[in-house]
């Protein structure tokens, strides 16, 4: 069940705690995340341990669940043999996983749909450096197809994580517009 107050308004009335690292806590629950999907591939081959790990983070308080698709596209699933029905399928489950894990909770618990950057899905750590040779046109049509399956899925807000540069912030920003749901845009600086 989603919060009765959107995420806006609960943070009108003060700080929330957001979850903690999700391979973190995946790993302390045994999961190997070597993949190239890294905490993704569970969303195929172990949701159950990813619906845990959110549902640890709100025992120990966590009023904001960020889901598992930071690094899942339909590419990155296609180099395994996923298909994009598929793949989609599989974005929407990180939002629902998430979701499950918070029923039942008496606060509030509200979710959001995880999108890394490009450099996310190449595996290759240039998440953080960004620069890969696209332009913010190529960059906004990679995102906007992951962003508009998560948006579907009804997340509380779509969490633009890590993003390594203005252009492709602007790409993000562009790709999520009137998709219907907030967003907040996170960098890394390095």
């Amino acid at each position: 069940m989603r919060p009765v107050r959107t995420l806006a308004e609960a943070l009108g009335d003060g700080a929330l705690v957001l979850d903690g690292g999700l391979s973190n806590q995946l790993e302390a629950q045994g999961c190997d995340l070597s993949d190239a999907l890294w905490s993704a591939r569970l969303l195929a081959d172990g949701p159950e341990q990813i619906e845990a790990a959110h549902a640890a983070y709100v025992r120990a308080g966590a009023r904001v669940l960020i889901t598992s698709s930071y690094q899942a596209t339909v590419e990155g699933f296609a180099r395994r043999g996923v298909g994009r029905a598929a793949a989609e399928r599989l974005l929407a489950r990180s939002v629902e996983l998430a979701r499950a894990a918070a029923r039942g909770v008496r606060e509030e618990v509200w979710v959001a749909a995880s999108v890394g950057p490009y450099g996310a899905m190449l595996a290759d750590g240039s998440e953080y450096r960004g620069r890969y040779g696209l332009s913010v046109r190529e960059l906004e049509a990679f995102h906007r197809p992951r962003i508009e399956v998560l948006a579907a899925a009804e997340p509380d807000v779509l969490a633009l994580e890590t993003v390594p540069d203005a252009e492709e912030a602007e790409a993000l920003l562009r790709a999520a517009e009137g998709c219907g749901v907030p967003v907040w845009l996170s960098y890394t600086c390095l």
